[in-house]
């Protein structure tokens, strides 16, 4: 698991993610507006787009722009990727302006989701630095550090961070996101071939939840490159 930031020049706040053949590059953009819900609220929004690059699939994948607008399963990613990282922004201290989290897959082995909310959450933190330095802001926006990482069962034992052949072949899948504090944001799961019991529930959260202290401690190590 590698984190680099400040891969883009223009962009106000950047990172490259790469989990294992995971990679995924994440921007941040600050808009000096806000959707129209939240004129004259004084309050901020955070918002996400993904998409995955042609090649970074084996066999190529079409241009969503090709189709005349985004396929659901990407529109459920970019949902899910804005709602985490709104879960750790105080919206009233950034103010009435957007944050938008571009997340393009280069690379595709499992896993793309969670490893856009763990990047995405550095592009954003480098995003409200920025907005620190320029004194367009006072306080810090951020609530708590964020991340995100599958866990699932495959063959009869609990894995982390499953790459695409093991995500084919599990038995129960997990997508599990979570604060520093160690409160879940969201727990996606679903069992494939049998139900699993609440012991295995437990088991595959506390596993989840160790990966996510590792990606935490990876994230304000990258952070600490730009403080």
């Amino acid at each position: 698991m590698e984190i680099k930031t400040g891969v883009l020049e223009y962009a106000e706040g950047s990172a490259l993610i790469k989990a294992g053949n995971t990679w995924v590059l994440c921007s941040a953009t600050v808009s000096e507006q806000v959707p129209p819900f939240l004129k004259d609220t004084g309050k901020g929004w955070v918002t996400a787009e993904y998409s995955m690059l042609p090649r970074s699939t084996k066999t190529r994948t079409e241009r969503e722009g090709a189709r005349r607008g985004p396929k659901g399963r990407t529109q459920e990613i970019q949902r899910l990727i804005g709602r985490c990282l709104r879960a750790v922004v105080d919206q009233e201290k950034l103010g009435p302006r957007t944050i938008i989290i571009d997340c393009d897959v280069i690379q595709a082995d499992g896993g793309t989701r969670c490893a856009s909310i763990t990047g995405g959450f550095v592009a954003l933190a480098l995003a409200l630095q920025w907005l620190r330095k320029t004194k367009l802001i006072k306080a810090n926006p951020l609530r708590e550090h964020l991340a995100a990482i599958s866990v699932g069962r495959v063959k009869g034992k609990n894995l982390l961070d499953l790459d695409y052949f093991e995500d084919v072949g599990a038995e129960v899948d997990f997508n599990v996101v979570m604060t520093e504090s160690g409160k879940f944001v969201e727990v996606q799961g679903t069992a494939e071939h049998r139900p699993f019991a609440r012991k295995e529930l437990d088991q595959m959260l506390d596993l989840g939840e160790s990966g996510i202290r590792e990606l935490i401690r990876l994230q304000k190590k990258a952070l600490a490159v730009n403080p």
